[in-house]
């Protein structure tokens, strides 16, 4: 069953539509003087926060060694799964021996990535971070996805707090010496 609204009848005024234009009129007369919140990008950037989560890209330490040690814990822990870690060994030779193994391949892809910051947040030995990029461009879906190369290239090198490898390196000195 229908129901009928009875509604009030317009007056004079009201049938004009007078007071609507001119209210209308009063905020567009409003807006033209407020000041521009519009950026001209790429001229004019916005202001990134502290807390950004951009770009995640791989980092080299202050020496410009590898600090990912393809442990897989980012991969593991991607929900869009944009991660995957081929691990690869060191040769014993190399000057990075002492250390686990390194990622003989490491590829994030973009378009998966969904930026939540877990693959940071988990990684034992800091390699990873968000970086304060967010223009992220490319014309074909292989663009999008950032192998080592790149993900170094982005990332450079962080500053490291506790210099893991420095004292392996020393204790490992220190070991043979006995």
């Amino acid at each position: 069953m229908a129901i009928v609204v009875q509604r009030k009848p317009l007056t004079w005024l009201e049938k004009t539509y007078l007071p609507q234009i001119l209210g209308g009129m009063k905020i567009t007369l409003k807006n033209m003087f407020r000041p521009k919140v519009t950026l001209e990008y790429p001229e004019e950037r916005p202001v990134i926060p502290d807390n950004y989560r951009g770009v995640p890209t791989l980092v080299k330490d202050p020496n410009g060694r590898e600090k990912c040690v393809s442990c897989q814990l980012c991969e593991f822990v991607c929900p869009p799964k944009a991660i995957r870690i081929w691990p690869g060994e060191i040769p014993e030779d190399a000057e990075t021996a002492h250390v686990e193994k390194a990622p003989e391949e490491f590829e994030i892809d973009m378009l998966r990535c969904i930026y939540c910051g877990l693959c940071q947040e988990v990684c034992p030995e800091e390699a990873i971070f968000l970086q304060d990029i967010f223009s992220v461009t490319g014309y074909t879906r292989d663009e999008f996805k950032y192998r080592k190369e790149k993900l170094y290239e982005l990332g450079g090198t962080l500053p490291d707090k506790h210099f893991k490898w420095d004292k392996k390196k020393e204790a490992a000195a220190r070991g043979n010496a006995h």
